[in-house]
């Protein structure tokens, strides 16, 4: 919704050097946050299974 309120602003420049504001910078690296988050789970779940030999997790069906 802030990129749609910024409106022209929000565009980041087409050639470097370029620098993004907060807003910029938010809107393009939280979808990589989900995909660290998942990162982390599963690593995780490898080093309980491999190093504290706990079950693996359930698969879903």
């Amino acid at each position: 919704m802030a990129m749609d309120v910024l409106g022209p602003e929000a565009m980041a420049l087409a050639a470097a050097p370029y620098e993004l504001t907060r807003l910029q910078s938010l809107f393009l690296f939280s979808r990589s946050d989900t995909i660290y988050g998942g990162s982390n789970e599963i690593q995780r779940n490898i080093i309980a299974e491999r190093a504290l030999g706990m079950p693996k997790a359930p698969k879903p069906g």
